[in-house]
This record gives C-alpha cells, structure tokens and sequence, in this order.
C-alpha cells in the first residue's frame, strides 16, 4: 500500500514539473500594431450610438408616464361626476 502511496506521489510531482516546462519562444518579429485611430474612432461610434439610445430610451419612459397621467386624469374627472 505504501509503494503505491508512493508511486502515486512521485507522478504527481512528475505531472507538475511537465506542466511547468518552458514557454514556446517569442518570435523574433514581432506582428505590427494595428492602426489605434480605427479603434478609436469605433469606440467613438459606440459612445454616440449608447447616447441615441439612451435618449430614446428616456423619451418613451417619459411619453409612457404623461399617458398614465393623462389616463389618471381623466379617471378622476370620471369619477367626480
């Protein structure tokens, strides 16, 4: 039972150190950058179009609450004649 104990440790150790081995070598050119002005100017068009939204998004919320108003009104105006 102890050799087996053992055994089972020392391939464990063994996995570890393979699991440690030396990362491939960079290449010795690196890629050339992509052009940041793009990447820019895409996160431009991100912001503008997140702030259409939003302002959509407000418009109707404000539309959906002067209906309701609207519709509370005239619940009030029904029931007080």
């Amino acid at each position: 039972m102890s050799k087996i104990l053992a055994s089972l440790i020392a391939g464990l150790f063994a996995v570890g150190a393979f699991a440690q081995a030396a990362a491939p070598a960079t290449p010795a050119t690196p890629a050339t950058p992509a052009a940041p002005a793009k990447v820019e100017a895409k996160a431009d068009t991100k912001v503008e179009k997140k702030a259409e939204v939003k302002k959509k998004v407000t418009a109707k919320k404000a539309e959906k609450a002067a209906e309701k108003t609207e519709k509370a009104a005239e619940k009030k105006e029904d029931a007080k004649k």
